[in-house]
């Protein structure tokens, strides 16, 4: 931002490094990049700083998405704004290529962005929540299944409903292991507020998964082998996002994973019957512990993709027909692994450092306190004796001067006469 040229707007460059004033790229800094939600208040200015961070950011991510798209062949969609929630939804709104601002400068362009969106859009706010705000709301008891319920429910009829406040969304929503203060910060996101921090990108992916759509898996022996060709497809996809060569270890080819995921999920989505064709169809998922062996980086990957079906995907398939009588027609299938854990390393990625390195690095490191000889003539025989001698125990037991006790005739130590005396008066 201090390297701005305001004379010169329409031929600005955009300069990515302080150390580097040849890196960046030429833009026009003119208006804001890509769509715009809202209109700028009248105001706004290169000397609003909100505004001129909202116009930069617009063009660096229209930098960035055209270079992701020349070089890699990837597109893409951004959503510039003041906070993470205002991001989200923004950039949700000209998908799959293009980008979005909300400027956000005023109180009312952000209420009249968030009101519109149903309560389910809005990150944060999930299925529990958004079915307790309209059973509250609605004032009547809505089906607790979460792959057939579908709020309704516009952040505007919340925000606006007269019972509705920091306060009674917490006790709507608080109690045992809920979130402390969840009824401040639903509050916050009903009114677009989000203070959360944007943070740092991981080496490590939040979940793997893999999916492919059908049209129409009818059978249980289709549906199998469909299973094990995404099984086959995750546990290679796993290999290559979660294991990296092992330059420690004693064997060249030697392998480690950096992170292990703790939980298999299974989602499905059907394609919608005559009877409920009036009915919105979303995804069904059953979630349970990824079996360890996964992990095996020895085993063949066809024979571990058949066993992680059998043992563990069609446990949770199972659990997704409800009753006996239902029939398939899938039209998805996904499988996903998630729940990372990272591994030990030597770098911020890792939990932990990599005991098996600190156990190979500890002559080297621990050199300096080391204590070696003066000359090479002294004798291993030497240290072996000294390693060995027992410590000096002096002044030892037997060397103290004992007394005879006149009342029990036990010898007792000098030192110890008056309080063996002592016993004996306590004792008569």
């Amino acid at each position: 931002m201090s390297c701005l040229n305001r004379l010169s707007l329409s031929d600005s460059f955009f300069c990515l490094s302080r150390k580097d004033p040849e890196l960046g790229f030429n833009c026009d800094l003119t208006s804001i990049a890509g769509c715009v939600v809202g209109a700028p208040a009248s105001g706004a200015r290169l000397d609003h700083h909100t505004y001129l961070r909202l116009l930069l950011g617009s063009h660096l991510a229209h930098h960035l998405r055209l270079r992701l798209e020349t070089d890699f062949g990837y597109t893409a969609t951004c959503g510039i704004s003041t906070n993470k929630v205002l991001s989200k939804l923004v950039g949700s709104c000209n998908k799959p290529r293009n980008q979005t601002t909300l400027p956000a400068l005023r109180d009312d362009d952000v209420t009249e962005f968030m009101d519109r969106h149903k309560v389910r859009q809005v990150p944060g706010l999930g299925f529990k929540t958004a079915l307790l705000l309209e059973s509250y709301i609605l004032g009547q008891p809505l089906d607790a299944d979460s792959h057939l319920f579908e709020s309704t429910l516009t952040v505007g009829e919340v925000r606006q409903h007269q019972a509705i406040s920091p306060s009674s969304l917490e006790s709507l929503l608080g109690g045992p292991g809920a979130e402390r203060g969840i009824g401040q910060r639903v509050w916050g996101l009903l009114h677009g507020v989000d203070p959360t921090e944007v943070k740092e990108a991981s080496n490590i992916p939040s979940q793997i998964s893999i999916e492919d759509t059908y049209q129409g898996l009818e059978t249980m022996p289709q549906i199998v082998q469909e299973l094990h060709k995404l099984s086959c497809s995750l546990v290679r996809r796993m290999r290559v996002d979660l294991v990296v060569r092992d330059g420690d270890a004693i064997t060249p080819d030697a392998q480690r994973w950096i992170a292990r995921p703790k939980t298999l999920r299974l989602s499905s989505r059907s394609w919608p019957t005559r009877q409920g064709s009036d009915r919105s169809f979303s995804r069904v998922s059953r979630s349970g512990p990824l079996p360890s062996l996964v992990f095996d980086l020895e085993a063949d990957v066809d024979d571990m993709a058949q066993q992680l079906v059998a043992e563990a995907l069609l446990p949770l398939l199972r659990r997704m027909q409800g009753d006996k009588a239902h029939k398939w027609n899938l039209q998805l299938l996904n499988v996903c692994v998630a729940n990372m854990i990272p591994g030990a390393a030597d770098d911020r990625s890792g939990a932990g450092r990599d005991i098996g390195v600190m156990f190979k690095t500890q002559d080297e490191v621990l050199l300096p306190w080391r204590v070696t000889g003066n000359s090479e003539n002294e004798s291993d025989d030497s240290l072996g004796e000294t390693a060995f001698e027992e410590p000096d125990m002096s002044p030892t037991w037997d060397s103290t001067v004992h007394s005879l006790c006149p009342q029990c005739g036990h010898f007792v130590p000098q030192f110890a006469m008056p309080a063996h005396a002592r016993y004996h008066e306590l004792e008569g």
